[in-house]
């Protein structure tokens, strides 16, 4: 029988990480939702007064990357919890944990193609099968693995950027139409199908080959993270998340804004969002975790706990609003907002799910996909109506 982890052992600083993840994704899918200039560039032309360049530097800096970064390390610290909470009832950890990530895949494949392109939910599921590698390998060499594969490929490819730096300006203008007028089509076939355009785009095999340098690393991150129990004991390692807090503070603002100091620096992209965005990820999920350690903070910070606790449901519910705000078949929004709007929407929709999440909470344990995702995993029945005290 599945005996998922009780109300009072849940960590909540976990969960308010996986909240404000949500809403920092959010932050950065919202504009790629409504406008193409996110996959075709051209934004510095469309969205050019000084206000929406100061929100899309804003962005850049304390947001691209940074979140699904997080969330990549609270992936890789929930699977460790699972692999051990799997192997204390003596069930097999490989069946459980293949069928954990099919699923995902699934969820990811229905997200990608029939929401939006921007699912990261597939490649989760996709990359998350190369733990099955390094289930049975000791911390150290988790730890060796992260570090090489974040560190070797991210700095090689800088390189070459940098030799072409020449080259890398410029936009569509072919592809942005295109988008414009598919996007903003009554036809749900025509919507599908620039999709589905969008997706290869953005989805090609180097493209996969980055990604899984990028987001394996933090994956193997957040299993040892787990496995030390850092996060689970704060008051014991307190002293280790305040030096690993202070060293990733330098580095994400030393990447992150240090590179808008030089006059071109598209060639920087790929380390300043890799290497920017693993060192934001840790900082934001280590100040999390301290601040939680003090009431006044712990108020401040409950409501993204109600988020985070339904983290996969709200990531879907975020797209599928998005699609019906933007899209032709929808309100048909697509192109007409601006950065400023598109801050305006992003909390507007993320302070209705604090609300939601939180009444829903109250009557159920999980959010109604990773109910699903439980009950198809484990293959039992799970009620999840909390019993009326």
């Amino acid at each position: 029988m599945v005996n998922p982890i009780a109300e009072k052992h849940r960590l909540i600083w976990i969960d308010a990480a996986r909240g404000f993840a949500i809403f920092g994704i959010f932050m950065v899918n919202v504009p790629a939702f409504h406008a193409p200039f996110f996959l075709y560039g051209g934004e510095e032309v469309f969205w050019s007064t000084p206000v929406d360049q100061m929100i899309q530097v804003i962005i850049d800096v304390f947001f691209q990357a940074s979140f699904y970064s997080l969330f990549s390390l609270l992936f890789g610290f929930g699977i460790q919890i699972i692999v051990e909470n799997i192997s204390k009832r003596n069930q097999p950890v490989i069946t459980l944990l293949f069928r954990r990530l099919l699923i995902l895949i699934g969820f990811g494949c229905i997200h990608a193609f029939l929401i939006w392109h921007g699912d990261i939910l597939l490649t989760y599921g996709l990359i998350g099968m190369f733990l099955f590698l390094f289930l049975n390998k000791n911390s150290q060499t988790l730890l060796r693995w992260a570090f090489s594969l974040l560190l070797i490929p991210t700095l090689l490819y800088t390189f070459l950027l940098f030799v072409v730096r020449d080259q890398l300006s410029g936009y569509s203008m072919a592809r942005i139409e295109q988008a414009i007028t598919n996007y903003s089509s009554g036809s749900l076939l025509t919507i599908w199908q620039q999709n589905f355009i969008d997706w290869t785009a953005s989805n090609g095999v180097f493209s996969y080959i980055l990604l899984t340098c990028n987001l394996l690393p933090l994956f193997l991150f957040g299993m040892v993270t787990a496995r030390k129990r850092w996060l689970h004991e704060v008051e014991h390692h307190k002293v280790l998340i305040q030096k690993i807090w202070f060293v990733s503070l330098i580095i994400f603002i030393m990447v992150k804004a240090g590179v808008y100091f030089w006059d071109n620096h598209t060639w920087l992209s790929m380390f300043q969002d890799t290497i920017g965005g693993s060192a934001s990820a840790i900082f934001y999920l280590t100040s999390i975790t301290l601040l939680f350690q003090k009431s006044h903070f712990t108020r401040l910070l409950k409501p993204f706990t109600y988020v985070g606790k339904m983290s996969l449901s709200n990531y879907i519910f975020q797209s599928v609003a998005c699609f019906i705000l933007f899209y032709g078949v929808g309100f048909g929004l697509y192109n007409t907002i601006n950065p400023v709007g598109s801050l305006m929407i992003v909390l507007v929709i993320y302070l209705c799910q604090v609300v939601l999440s939180s009444w829903y909470m109250t009557y159920y344990r999980f959010g109604p996909i990773e109910w699903v995702w439980r009950r198809l995993m484990y293959m039992e029945k799970l009620p999840n109506k909390r019993h009326p005290k």
